[in-house]
């Protein structure tokens, strides 16, 4: 088998595009799941429906920031990334700032809309409520607006995160890659590697999850920084040390059995199997850090054990990967804009709730395909996605997505 960082890496594009499978039914989830506030909350909801979602939640959007530093990382070592950082900084603006405001001011619109309109906040009028929704001094719904007025991100907040998070790589690259190079760092096993971010996770949780509640607004956001750059600059350095690679694709069996089992503690602790810990929680500092620890394991097991099963299983070309390596940032895009859309037209219909769903995913993917299909075509729309402005054979949106 070949060693991890020697050639192209088809495993993280595959991570990539199953990273969007996940988080694609994680939203058609917080359609229909009970107590977890959402945009539009469906009429049938599940209490249930929380233990399946409990599975992902803690570590998928992780497992993107993860993935994305380690196709950075492989780019630079194939001699991909050209030397000069404030060109790479412009590429990297133009692949992320660019449809993060298109998003902003187009994509993200109708999930706006509709979520006034649920709530009898507006009159309907879609154009009406455009205008005044693109005005940062409107006063429409003044309760709701931020410095910026209505104008927000919603879905699209990874990709500030991820730009903030790569510019502050390209400015400390020379020394993480003197890092990396050392061989200090070639000497730590990869275990005591891997313990490690497990212990600076807890520490990060303990010290900032309560006093920094999460909010993805950038600028406030600093628990989730805390955990979401670590693991961005985590990856960056996994990915060019082949030794610790290769050690989470040979034991990827033992993180899968860590990930299930403090899977289960945690879905066991939410069900109410322990009565006491809340209490204990508060009290003892001790069981902060057990409980602490246990988070960590689980978010860090399910991301090595992912990465281990995709570096065995799924490091080779397809025909499929062709075409979703370019379409992932497009559809990331659309996805959520699509799920309410086609929820909101839905609901008249009272749907049982399974067959509801089914409709809901199989629309949303059937958009997602279409509008790729479409954006693909018009080279404005490519620029405005972040996409390559190159005609013929596609170019994936390194940058975005993947970088």
């Amino acid at each position: 088998m070949t060693q991890p960082g020697t050639e192209r890496r088809y495993d993280i594009d595959w991570l990539r595009t199953l990273a969007f499978a996940v988080l694609i039914l994680y939203h058609l989830g917080m359609y229909y799941v009970a107590d977890w506030g959402w945009h539009i909350k469906s009429d049938q909801t599940s209490v249930w429906l929380q233990n399946l979602m409990m599975l992902t939640a803690p570590w998928r959007m992780s497992l993107l920031f993860f993935i994305s530093a380690m196709a950075l990382a492989l780019a630079q070592r194939r001699g991909d990334a050209s030397p000069n950082s404030l060109r790479l900084a412009g590429l990297r603006t133009r692949r992320l700032v660019v449809p993060l405001l298109f998003g902003m001011f187009v994509i993200v619109v109708p999930q706006v809309y509709i979520e006034a309109l649920s709530q009898d906040l507006i009159e309907p009028g879609y154009l009406q409520f455009w205008t005044q929704y693109i005005n940062p001094r409107t006063d429409l719904l003044t309760e709701h607006h931020s410095p910026i007025g209505l104008l927000t991100w919603n879905h699209l907040w990874f990709l500030p995160y991820l730009w903030v998070y790569s510019l502050l790589l390209l400015l400390l690259r020379g020394p993480l890659n003197r890092l990396a190079q050392g061989r200090g760092l070639r000497r730590v096993p990869p275990l005591a590697a891997i313990a490690g971010v497990v212990a600076a996770l807890m520490l990060v949780r303990l010290l900032l999850r309560v006093r920094f509640p999460s909010t993805h607004a950038l600028l406030d956001d600093w628990y989730n920084h805390g955990r979401y750059l670590l693991v961005f600059v985590f990856g960056y350095l996994f990915a060019l040390q082949p030794r610790w690679w290769q050690f989470v694709i040979d034991r990827r069996r033992v993180f899968l059995g860590l990930a299930v089992a403090s899977y289960l503690l945690i879905l066991a602790e939410h069900n109410g199997a322990f009565p006491t810990l809340d209490a204990d929680f508060e009290a003892h500092l001790g069981v902060r850090l057990l409980v602490g620890a246990m988070v960590a394991l689980n978010h860090w097991a399910w991301i090595f054990c992912v990465v281990g099963f995709a570096g065995f299983h799924l490091n080779r070309p397809s025909p499929v990967l062709r075409y979703s390596n370019p379409a992932i940032l497009p559809w990331y895009m659309l996805h959520q804009t699509l799920i309410i859309v086609f929820a909101w037209w839905l609901k008249p219909f009272a749907l049982p709730i399974g067959i509801e769903a089914m409709v809901l995913l199989a629309l949303t993917v059937a958009g997602c395909i279409g509008g790729y299909g479409v954006i693909r075509r018009l080279p404005v729309l490519r620029w405005l996605c972040g996409m390559s402005s190159g005609k013929g054979r596609e170019v994936a949106p390194r940058v975005a997505l993947s970088q």
